[in-house]
């Protein structure tokens, strides 16, 4: 039988053992799991006290070492999306203020993870520069790969060759990521001898390549019409040990499809499921894609009859295209429809005209081709005659891919073509204009895009809205920011105004942000805390201090109000995040 010691001793351990699963669950309840988990360590921590308090100990010392253990923390991800939110919504002197008050120590992983958020190119090159003068910070080889990858995705190519350069100066780890990236991206921009320089030099040094690396070498050679060379690389992968993946098989795929050989492809296609390998939705879009183009209806039927039994659909461009090359053929579209039945009810109804048609095709051919000037030239020649109506699926796939190659006058052609000719586009388009002219600093035409939105009644929502005139007006351009804040009367709140009152203090303009200021308040929109604080921050900058102080004391007695309230408005909430200071983004209590 247990001695009396051995009891207590035993219960003791099983009231810590409920405690700690109780606190657990409470904890994983979604009211308290964003605020408050804690982790196994921090309860380690607990036990290790607790065992060092007397059995005597009292109650007050007890539930002190609760509060210790309870104080919250804030998630990694949330200090990520934070910094990039100032990076994006900041000029750079001030973002560097905010970044210097931050409470965190800085890490590889969190610089990494902030630049993976892609923030605007030049503001990524600034803040990778600031971090290495961090106390205890220093650059990895993937801080630099992401850098480097940074570069290469807009296409300055010099810029990611210094970052390479400066890797290698400093002694950085150069890894096979590194080189499978740069190989990527000098091919992509049209440096081929480069691409094969970057694969030599990396086995030169005695790194083995990965089947990913592999893979992006193949591509490499089969852009640039060097099937030979790429069977062979194909030969050493595999008697390397690798297996092929999908991304693999998808490369010879869309080699051979593009080279009108589909029955190859189709083969390919069934040798990888052989091998193990299912075909997932990019490589089905792919060939469906390359079927419609090419006009193999036949290969398409087999894709189509995968794609039904693995549960697999088309992306909407696809499948307005497979269903046009369908018709053209004479064949049934049964079997399109009932592989995609959320686009069950496309195109039912529509008459495409031989004319339409035709000039449909040649714009699929010159983007094809990559020909943006051709096509611009086609646009402007439809628009004067406006005998053709192209459909929103495929004017959104121009704009989409001349965004994407960097080629914005032919995707505004293309846009003011749908304007012209009322034809009815997704908000997505517009945003992708809007990103594109804010990455390449063409802030005119952010403007002519608004107004455009504007005419076609298109919701611009207060997020966006906030970005453009913060945006406009830290660079400059305040005279275009009041007028897209004009334009849109129904979504001034208490979030714009903040945004263009900060571009006024930005620029040290005080006498048009404090009259904007009363404005705002004459039209029944209170300040919010982050309101205060653009107004306190530019009072401060002006040297008018005795103003400032008037405003400091309103923000502290607003900020003890709605501390106490339960709602807040999801506007002032907006305006909070985007201008107030870190606290804003911890978890109230």
């Amino acid at each position: 039988m247990p001695s009396c010691s051995g009891a207590r001793s035993l219960v003791r351990r099983r009231i810590l053992s409920h405690h700690h699963i109780c606190r657990i669950e409470t904890l994983c309840r979604p009211k308290n799991f964003i605020s408050g988990f804690h982790s196994l360590q921090q309860y380690d921590q607990k036990k290790q006290f607790l065992r060092a308090i007397p059995r005597r100990a009292t109650k007050s010392v007890k539930e002190n070492v609760e509060t210790k253990v309870k104080e919250r923390k804030v998630y990694t991800r949330n200090i990520i999306q934070y910094i990039s939110g100032i990076l994006r919504l900041s000029t750079w002197d001030s973002a560097v203020q905010k970044l210097e008050n931050l409470p965190i120590k800085w890490d590889s992983f969190t610089v990494n993870q902030v630049l993976k958020t892609h923030p605007p190119m030049e503001k990524a090159w600034l803040f990778f520069n600031w971090a290495a003068h961090q106390k205890g910070f220093k650059h990895d080889q993937y801080t630099y790969t992401t850098m480097l990858d940074i570069f290469g995705e807009a296409g300055r190519i010099s810029s990611m060759n210094h970052v390479f350069e400066q890797m290698k100066d400093k002694g950085i780890k150069i890894d096979v990521v590194t080189y499978t990236s740069m190989l990527h991206w000098l091919s992509k921009h049209g440096d081929f001898h480069g691409s094969l320089r970057i694969w030599e030099e990396m086995k030169a040094r005695g790194f083995h390549p990965t089947v990913v690396s592999y893979t992006a070498f193949i591509k490499v050679l089969l852009d640039n019409n060097k099937p030979k060379e790429a069977g062979e690389i194909y030969g050493e992968m595999i008697e390397a040990g690798f297996s092929p993946n999908c991304y693999t098989y998808t490369v010879l795929i869309e080699y051979l499809a593009d080279s009108g050989k589909f029955k190859e492809a189709l083969d390919i296609m069934h040798k990888m499921q052989e091998a193990g390998v299912q075909p997932d939705k990019a490589t089905c879009n792919i060939m469906i894609q390359k079927c419609a183009r090419g006009g193999d209806v036949v290969v398409m039927v087999h894709v189509l009859e995968y794609m039904r039994e693995n549960f697999l659909v088309l992306r909407h461009p696809i499948f307005l295209e497979a269903l046009q090359a369908i018709k053209y053929a004479g064949e049934s579209d049964h079997l399109l429809r009932e592989v995609n039945p959320h686009l069950m009810h496309e195109g039912i109804h529509e008459e495409i005209s031989e004319t339409e048609a035709l000039d449909r095709a040649l714009v699929l051919h010159l983007l094809e081709r990559r020909n943006f000037e051709a096509i611009r030239q086609l646009f402007d020649g439809l628009l004067c005659k406006r005998y053709t109506h192209l459909d929103s699926p495929l004017i959104t796939t121009v704009i989409q891919v001349c965004c994407a190659k960097n080629n914005v006058i032919t995707a505004l052609t293309a846009f003011k073509y749908s304007i012209e000719m009322h034809v009815e586009l997704e908000r997505a388009v517009y945003t992708t204009l809007i990103g594109h002219s804010i990455r390449a600093a063409s802030f005119e035409q952010i403007e002519e895009v608004v107004q455009l939105m504007v005419k076609s009644r298109v919701t611009i929502g207060t997020h966006l809205l906030c970005r453009l005139i913060h945006k406009l007006g830290c660079n400059g351009m305040l005279d275009s920011a009041l007028k897209i804040f004009n334009s849109v009367p129904n979504e001034q709140n208490v979030a714009t105004y903040t945004a263009l009152l900060d571009a006024y203090m930005q620029h040290g303009d005080v006498d048009k942000g404090i009259p904007l200021f009363m404005s705002m308040t004459e039209k029944g929109i209170s300040a919010s805390s982050g309101t205060l604080e653009v107004l306190i921050n530019g009072l401060r900058k002006a040297g008018r201090l005795d103003d400032m102080k008037i405003y400091r004391k309103k923000q502290r007695d607003l900020q003890k109000s709605v501390h106490s309230q339960d709602i807040i408005c999801v506007n002032v909430r907006l305006c909070n995040l985007l201008f107030d200071r870190f606290e804003a983004l911890l978890p109230r209590a």
